[in-house]
């Protein structure tokens, strides 16, 4: 079985998102207390202390504008978090899928070459959540219109991370 690699959000996309969010409003810092908030810049989940931002960001939008596709209403805008200052990114290679606890639901929306949903499954994570995140992205890249996957959480609705074709 296949595993794929997780894309955190673009760093030239990061250092904008840092200055103003994709709903134009500007970002405030803050110190995080106690950490755990799931960071898309690293793929990881901040430590208490560590310097955040919670941010609007369209994903599609940010790949529409690389691609040239145009996903009209299927652009998304929602909440993610951020270190507030530039970082190393990602392990690499990354560790696993990030986020993944056993009894968390993803759902795992599939996109065509358009920017356009083509499908999608929902995930309760079982205890090997590697096991369920390949066998989740090796059905919906088994389409051949698949160009990429979002993967979601369904507690808060928010973008964990990308996908795209290997």
């Amino acid at each position: 079985m296949t595993t794929y690699r997780p894309r955190p959000v673009d760093p030239a996309a990061l250092a904008e998102l840092r200055v103003n969010d994709d709903a134009g409003r500007p970002t405030r810092p803050h110190t995080t207390p106690h950490g755990g908030e799931p960071l898309r810049c690293c793929l990881r989940k901040s430590l208490p202390g560590e310097r955040t931002v919670l941010v609007s960001y369209a994903p599609l939008r940010r790949w529409a504008l690389e691609t040239g596709a145009d996903p009209g209403a299927y652009e998304e805008t929602g909440p993610v978090f951020l270190h507030a200052q530039e970082c190393p990114g990602p392990d690499d290679p990354p560790l696993g899928y990030p986020f993944a606890r056993p009894g968390a639901l993803r759902a795992f929306r599939r996109y065509d070459a358009h920017g356009r949903i083509v499908g999608g499954r929902l995930v309760e994570l079982p205890l090997d959540t590697r096991a369920a995140y390949d066998t989740a992205l090796t059905e919906a890249f088994e389409q051949p219109e698949v160009a990429l996957v979002h993967v979601r959480a369904v507690e808060y609705g928010c973008f964990h991370f990308e996908v795209r074709r290997p």
